[in-house]
């Protein structure tokens, strides 16, 4: 993003459009349209309250289209496995040569968005409980920035009056979160002192729980569980003692109470059935495909071909991907040839469910922590949920499945096929000491198909743990900085923008550990890579 400094010159530049004349401070009036009532207008019956506690909830899964799609479809979905493009740039995330401008986007809009609204709600309301919920969304959308680029601006830009100012310092990433489970902490008081009050206080500003403070404070929880074992090669104590903290406060369990993002039109949709840009990743689809799973016709557009494509006979008729990084010299000649994700205008944005949640228990438990029960029940309970959120029965047959693995890929337009699966896991569990790193491969890569598309967090996953196996991308456009065949990418870098306009710029980067670059792992990312692993991938 434009951060810091760079952010702040945007905001001169703005006022100067709009010809105002306040404190560089007061920044809120540069998100404003010429048709939105004004804040006076908007303090009766505290619609402003709602118009910020909504806008804060629509950046945590951005829902703006042309947000999702540099984050979600652009950047992370391809990072994560899940999407692909159709749409034939030659600068773009996925092979690791995006412009400048996209680079600029994926950091800058978040932080410029969140803000103003972050400052507006703290100065409109002094209720603990919309306070707790303001900090509660700012620690979700900014934990993705962070799992993203690592060093942040965070912790100074609340100062001790409650001022906001974004000129300030980075924070390592450690200190990021830190910072931010201090903060859930602090939330975690709060609702936990107000779990008995009425859900008319909030329903109208609320659109994930609709004022139900029992829910949100099973997520606050949820999300202390997500980020402890994100933890858990860099400071496996620390981890343990905060995930165990978050399931014996409790977290989420049920169906009930998935955090879904409910709005009047679901804009990313646009994406994939208006422009038609992005389809299923290769990788997604391969893994079901060869599972034989029940889900696949809630999550994915099927795909009917029966025609010649390069001198070869080609037929499909059911789910296809289409491989991450390929070269498209046509839309319209690719887009119907692989499955696009199930979404239309009235769906809601996934933030978190249980079988996700019941994963990362899952996971604690293999390891030995106290997580309400053991790691082989928790696994198999968290891919029944899966199932019952879709409407799914089967769920018993196929977590005793130790036959099926995953395809082989073949691809529509036979130019980008790969002759051998990226893995060889199966489904059922295995016993034994000996099997924790396949257990632990099966627990991720159930994972990474049930929260799809949560993308953000499956390659974040992705790179804590190297799961699932993942194909390298077709075409490498990173001047060799990233060994795509050996690991995949590690972060997205600072736009140029930074370097020009943030002082601070230096200092972000020298905790970084490494360079500014895609090859960089984040503070967590501190799992061995063995040479089978590394053999495994490069053979791909």
């Amino acid at each position: 993003m434009k951060q810091v400094t760079s952010i702040l010159k945007m905001f001169f530049f703005a006022l100067l459009l709009i010809g105002g004349t306040a404190c560089t401070n007061n920044f809120a009036d540069i998100n404003r349209k010429d048709y939105e009532v004004d804040k006076n207008e908007l303090g009766r019956e505290n619609y402003n309250l709602g118009a910020t506690l909504r806008g804060l909830q629509g950046l945590v899964v951005p829902v703006k289209e042309h947000l999702y799609q540099f984050i979600e479809a652009l950047a992370a979905g391809p990072y994560a496995g899940y999407f692909g493009a159709t749409n034939p740039w030659t600068t773009k995330f996925e092979t690791y040569n995006p412009s400048v401008d996209w680079q600029d986007k994926t950091f800058s809009d978040v932080f410029t968005e969140t803000y103003p609204l972050y400052r507006d709600l703290r100065d409109q309301s002094d209720d603990p409980v919309a306070l707790a919920l303001s900090k509660l969304l700012r620690v979700a959308i900014m934990h993705r920035m962070t799992d993203m680029y690592g060093p942040i601006p965070y912790s100074k830009i609340v100062d001790e009056q409650g001022g906001i100012s974004l000129s300030v310092p980075y924070d390592s990433q450690a200190d990021v979160y830190k910072q931010m489970l201090k903060e859930l902490d602090e939330v975690d008081v709060v609702l936990k002192e107000n779990l008995n009050l009425g859900t008319e206080a909030f329903r109208k500003f609320d659109d994930v729980y609709y004022g139900d403070m029992n829910k949100w404070h099973k997520y606050t929880n949820s999300l202390k569980l997500r980020m402890a074992i994100r933890m858990s090669y860099v400071d496996p104590a620390t981890a343990q003692q905060v995930a165990e903290a978050a399931v014996s406060a409790g977290v989420i369990t049920s169906n009930a109470d998935n955090a879904w993002l409910t709005v009047e039109e679901n804009r990313a949709s646009m994406i994939f059935n208006g422009w038609n840009d992005h389809r299923v990743g290769a990788d997604i689809i391969s893994y079901m495909n060869g599972y034989n799973d029940p889900r696949r016709p809630k999550m994915f557009t099927t795909v009917k071909l029966d025609e010649r494509v390069g001198g070869q006979n080609v037929k499909v008729d059911g789910y296809a991907g289409i491989r991450i990084g390929i070269d498209v010299a046509n839309k319209d000649e690719v887009k119907d040839r692989y499955s696009k994700p199930v979404i239309a205008t009235e769906s809601p944005y996934l933030w978190m469910n249980a079988a996700e949640i019941t994963f990362l228990r899952a996971e604690g438990a293999l390891r030995g922590w106290n997580m309400g029960g053991d790691a082989k029940s928790l696994y198999e309970q968290a891919i029944t949920l899966s199932f019952d959120q879709y409407g799914l029965t089967g769920a018993d047959a196929y977590v005793a499945d130790s036959q099926n693995k995953p395809q082989a890929y073949t691809d529509p337009m036979r130019t980008y096929s790969v002759a051998a699966p990226a893995s060889t896991i199966t489904i059922a569990w295995q016993d034994g000491d000996d099997k924790f790193e396949a257990n632990l491969e099966r627990i991720i890569t159930e994972k990474w198909i049930v929260m799809f598309p949560c993308t953000v967090e499956a390659w974040s996953e992705y790179r804590r743990t190297g799961y699932p196996k993942l194909l390298p991308v077709v075409v490498n456009n990173s001047g060799g900085v990233i060994n795509d065949k050996v690991i995949k990418i590690r972060r997205l870098w600072y736009p140029p923008r930074e370097y020009s306009n943030n002082q601070y710029i230096t200092e972000a980067v020298k905790m970084l550990g490494g360079d500014d670059n895609g090859a960089t792992p984040l503070w967590w990312d501190k799992k061995p890579r063995t040479s089978t692993f590394r053999r495994t991938i490069a053979r791909l």
